[in-house]
């Protein structure tokens, strides 16, 4: 699977209570289960207005799908190619 990066656009994000966010994992969770295909979320990062988001799936139609029956949005849906960060300067050392 791939892994991929969800921008939602989501006013008021920041401010959702605990309950709400409860609310939208469950939801997110039977979006998975209904796509009887591997699926995988794996956290969630809310800033701002926005929800961004990291799905594993075989593709990005497959994350809209998601979107779709979770009744989310999906403003960007982008394909993580790599990852670094600190230790990828050490790892050079």
């Amino acid at each position: 699977m791939k892994t991929f990066l969800i921008e939602r656009e989501v006013p008021g994000a920041s401010s959702l209570s605990h309950d709400e966010l409860v609310e939208i994992a469950c939801t997110s969770n039977a979006a998975v289960e209904s796509l009887g295909v591997p699926y995988r979320w794996i956290t969630t990062y809310v800033a701002g207005d926005k929800l961004y988001c990291l799905h594993a799936a075989d593709s990005a139609e497959l994350v809209r799908e998601h979107a779709r029956r979770g009744g989310f949005p999906a403003n960007l849906v982008a394909e993580v190619v790599t990852e670094f960060g600190p230790q990828t300067a050490e790892d050079a050392a």
